[in-house]
Order: structure tokens, then C-alpha cells, then sequence
């Protein structure tokens, strides 16, 4: 758990227009789109699928399963998005990525939205023309270590090698550790996780290193060597993993921002795709408006005014993509969960 955490409510600007070509095409910024004012929805709606830039190799985040259905709070993400966007959260193609080419993707327009357990830094906002639109875990950098190195704390591995992806938050995270802290360490960077992962098992690395999530999640899927493996307590970093889309089209980045505050909504208000159709009648106002049987927000965003009540029919509030996802993995919702639950996320208003 983080030892401490930002509330996620601050407003994130869309900053410039963005324009690229794709095959002929042109992306272009939300001011110059024609139909719903978002050029990239119009462009979803014309093809009938969301294009999502996922990792596809992450249990927990995004992985298939035995019969090829991506699974994964990052995949969740792109499907509620697809239920307000198109009314239906199977229209999508999930597009793997790596972490060296997971924003030139979304840049060029491979992709329409980025999920895939990415770190918000002002560095990626600031530099790459993209922007985070939610934050759907709070997250840090930790330490795996083999168990028979009895090593109990991160301060006690100087001079140690360590497993870490290049092209990752991580890198910066683990240099300014050591830094901070006067000890010395060597890096050894291979970009594909499992190859990676192969490397901190065969005793190539000392240390394997990632966001605290994934490698509860790698050690769980350790089955009976699970043991042999140990999580520091050390976290070193702040880790928000959010999803984004291309700055410019302003219409594109509330559209899917909402889609997320939708799902948090509902969880505050006891709304889930179980007892969702209970609330046909409902007389509280937050929930009416969710649901889309009073105001106009969807039309606000260019979609359907029943754009909430798709994500929670077809999706789930986030609890429900909490428990499905992430529990399973053994991992508690500490910091993740309801700001009147103890964590931070918090759903702004949805009036």
C-alpha cells in the first residue's frame, strides 16, 4: 500500500490540437470533427469498434483467457468506454503493446485510447501529446526478491543487479532510489516481460522491479512456489496507472473520463449489474441522472443519455471490475478503494 496518495479530483486540460496522418486520413483536433464534435468518436462509430492499446500479458490487467476473451481491469476500462461510446461493451479490438511502442500507437492513431497500466508523470502529459484521462489503480514501484536471500529491506540490496522493462517509469523510480539512498545497483533491462521475468527466476538478477501490482500478481501466479518469493515493504514511488487518449479532442478525453466516474458512481450509489433494473423507478437524483432517466448529460458528451446505465448493464460499477479482476489475485483494494471507504478514488459530480 502507498504510504501516501493524491486525491484524483484535479482537472486535466486538453492543450492543443493534434492532427496525423493515417493511411491517408486525417486525425484532427475536436474543433474541426464533424457529427458528435469528437473526431475520434466519429471515427469509432464509423468502423463500430473501439480501437484499445492494451498489454495483453498481464494477469489481472489484460490477459485472454483459455478461450481468447481479454480479461483485466485495463481491458474492463476499454469495455466500458466501447458500452458509452457504442452501447455495446464487446465492440472492441484490443491492440497489444509494448512498453516501447504503447505511445506511438496512440499517437498515430493505431489506437483510440491507451489502457494499459501506464503511469501519469508530467514528462508523458507535458511531452508526448497525450493526456490521462482517470487513474483505475494507485500504484508504487516495489521489490521482489527470492526468499532464500534473506534480504528484508530495499536499503540492503546495494551492489545487487535488478529486473526492470526499459522504457518504464520504473527505470527513473529505481535510479532515484538508489541515488537518494548513496547505494549502487545494476540495471538489467530486457523488454519482454516474460523473458524478463525468466531472468529474475533463473537467479540472472538479484531483484525483479515493477509496479507494486504486477509483481504481487506474478508471485501469485507462482502457484506453490509462490513462497520462494518475497514482496519488500518498500514502495518507492508514486505510480497512478491511468488511461489516455490524444490531446485536442476534448470531447474524445471527457467522453472517456466520464465513462470512469459513471462506474464509481454507481458503486457510491449501491448500483450494480445485478440490481440495476431495480432502479427503473428510482427517486434519487444522482442515480436518475446516471441512469439517464432525467437531464441530458450524455448529449453533453455526444453519446446516448443512457451511457451509465450501459457501462454498470454490461461492465459493472468498479467494485464489481475490482472483485472480478483484482481480488483473485489476492491483492487488497486498500488505497483504490471509495474515498469514504479509505482510499481515494472519488467520482465528481455527475450533474
Amino acid at each position: 500500500m502507498l504510504p501516501s496518495a493524491f486525491i484524483r479530483g484535479a482537472t486535466l486540460i486538453a492543450g492543443f490540437f493534434l492532427s496525423a496522418s493515417i493511411g491517408g486520413a486525417s486525425l484532427v483536433g475536436a474543433a474541426h470533427a464533424q457529427g458528435t464534435g469528437s473526431a475520434t468518436l466519429d471515427n469509432v462509430r464509423a468502423r463500430g469498434q473501439l480501437l484499445c492499446g492494451i498489454a495483453g500479458n498481464v494477469p489481472g490487467f489484460s490477459l485472454a483467457d483459455s478461450q481468447g476473451k481479454m480479461n483485466g481491469l485495463d481491458a474492463d476500462s476499454c469495455r466500458i468506454v466501447a458500452a458509452a461510446a457504442l452501447g455495446d461493451a464487446n465492440k472492441v479490438k484490443f491492440v497489444v503493446t509494448t512498453t516501447q511502442n504503447r505511445f506511438t500507437a496512440l499517437q498515430s492513431g493505431e489506437v483510440d485510447m491507451l489502457s494499459r497500466s501506464t503511469t501519469w508523470t508530467l514528462a508523458r502529459e507535458g511531452n508526448l501529446g497525450l493526456v490521462f484521462a482517470w487513474v483505475n489503480y494507485y500504484d508504487g514501484t516495489g521489490f521482489l526478491v527470492k526468499k532464500n536471500a534473506n534480504i528484508k529491506t530495499a536499503k540492503e540490496m546495494d551492489g545487487a543487479t535488478i529486473c526492470i522493462q526499459p522504457g518504464t517509469s520504473t527505470e527513473l523510480a529505481v535510479s532515484d532510489f538508489y541515488r537518494l539512498n548513496k547505494l549502487k545497483f545494476t540495471p538489467i533491462l530486457i523488454g519482454d516481460l516474460a523473458e524478463l521475468q525468466g531472468a529474475f527466476l533463473s537467479g540472472r538478477c538479484d531483484a525483479y522491479s515493477t509496479d507494486g501490482s504486477a509483481l504481487a500478481t506474478f508471485r501469485f501466479t507462482q502457484g506453490a512456489k509462490a513462497d520462494d518469493l518475497v514482496l519488500l515493504p518498500d514502495i518507492i514511488s508514486k505510480e497512478p496507472l491511468g488511461v489516455m487518449v490524444r490531446k485536442g479532442d476534448d470531447k474524445w478525453f471527457d467522453l472517456v473520463r466520464w465513462s470512469f466516474i459513471a462506474s464509481l458512481t454507481a458503486e457510491e450509489n449501491g448500483v450494480n449489474s445485478q440490481n440495476l433494473d431495480t432502479f427503473a423507478q428510482a427517486t434519487v437524483p444522482d442515480i436518475r441522472r446516471l441512469l439517464g432517466q432525467e437531464g441530458e448529460l450524455g448529449k453533453a458528451l455526444g453519446i446516448d443519455n443512457k451511457f451509465g446505465y450501459n457501462i454498470v448493464k454490461q461492465v459493472g460499477n468498479f467494485a464489481e471490475m475490482w472483485d472480478r479482476d483484482i481480488t483473485p489475485l489476492g491483492v487488497p483494494r486498500g488505497i483504490n478503494n471509495l474515498w469514504n471507504k479509505g482510499g481515494v478514488q472519488y467520482a465528481p459530480p455527475m450533474r
